[in-house]
């Protein structure tokens, strides 16, 4: 029989968890959630199956710790596949149309080919309307002004009532469900059951966590992340955070920015952190006759993070 892993989690312990966590709802955006329906797998299988060790298990809890540590850090990913999540979740259809994009997953989604669509739709609230970025194409930026915000919160509503008086009429009239919904905005909520390894969950949850990904996206994955993968693999979660979420690489060309800005402090008898200008007196040759370069940029932003530039 396999030995418990010291303060590991008693069976019982971690049953009651599961079953609090299954099928619970939590809320996203305005009508949206997020569910647990199932999982295979918890903290100690990554590690046996990392050590093809088949029930021996381990003596010390610690070890665990230490050993799924090091496979994260590590970027030794096979053993995360062994733990597998699914999750029944509620999104809009232009949240989904990016989340669909993780094709390491399974998915079967709500169709409305065959059933009437959700009669719900994503609101905006008057503070939430956001300026497009200037810096990043794809992103956002500063919240417009509520007076603004209020007449562009009116008019979406009125045009999702449209849409959805315009949908039923054509239902109403013996439309096919295939093609009354044509219409329908992309604010309309979706569902879908969605199943995916805990080495690709973390690869999405990387993506999607991150300050860069859209707002609405942000807050699944946080909801995902932190009320149902984080309580079901503490170990796992810890390292995560550590080694992939707050963590930052460096790239050959950022090392050679360290290093000569290091070199160009010590010549001239000075301490970090150093000046923006100090920055771009030693910034990689190929940046230089750029005007713009986002790669430059976010060399000095990790510089900046770890207190060698100022801000």
């Amino acid at each position: 029989m396999p030995e418990i892993a010291e303060n590991a989690a008693a069976p019982t312990d971690r049953q009651a968890l599961l079953n609090e966590l299954r099928w619970k709802k939590f809320p996203v955006l305005d009508d949206g959630f997020v569910c647990l329906v199932d999982i295979m797998g918890e903290d100690s299988s990554i590690v046996q199956a990392a050590r093809v060790s088949y029930g021996e298990g381990t003596k010390k809890g610690s070890d665990d710790r230490t050993l799924i540590r090091y496979l994260l850090r590590h970027r030794h990913t096979t053993p995360f596949e062994m733990v597998e999540l699914k999750f029944l979740v509620r999104v809009p259809m232009d949240c989904w149309r990016q989340w669909i994009r993780h094709r390491t997953a399974n998915v079967n989604e709500y169709s409305t080919r065959y059933s009437i669509a959700i009669d719900s739709t994503q609101t905006t609230p008057a503070d939430e309307w956001r300026t497009q970025s200037q810096t990043n194409r794809q992103g956002s930026e500063e919240m417009l002004p509520a007076d603004v915000g209020e007449k562009l919160t009116a008019a979406e509503r009125e045009l999702q009532e449209l849409t959805r008086r315009v949908y039923q009429d054509r239902l109403d009239l013996g439309v096919a469900r295939e093609q009354a919904r044509k219409d329908l905005p992309l604010s309309t909520y979706t569902e879908a059951y969605w199943k995916v390894d805990l080495h690709n969950l973390l690869h999405f949850l990387a993506l999607r966590m991150d300050s860069h990904a859209q707002l609405e996206i942000r807050e699944y994955s946080a909801a995902i992340g932190r009320k149902i993968v984080q309580p079901l693999l503490p170990m796992v979660w810890e390292a995560f955070e550590d080694y992939r979420l707050h963590a930052s690489g460096l790239s050959r060309l950022e090392i050679g920015c360290i290093q000569r800005l290091m070199q160009h402090a010590a010549a001239n008898g000075r301490v970090p952190p150093l000046s923006t200008e100090d920055f771009l007196a030693v910034q990689d040759p190929s940046w230089r006759e750029l005007t713009r370069s986002r790669e430059r940029d976010e060399c000095l932003a990790k510089l900046q993070e770890l207190g060698l530039v100022t801000r």
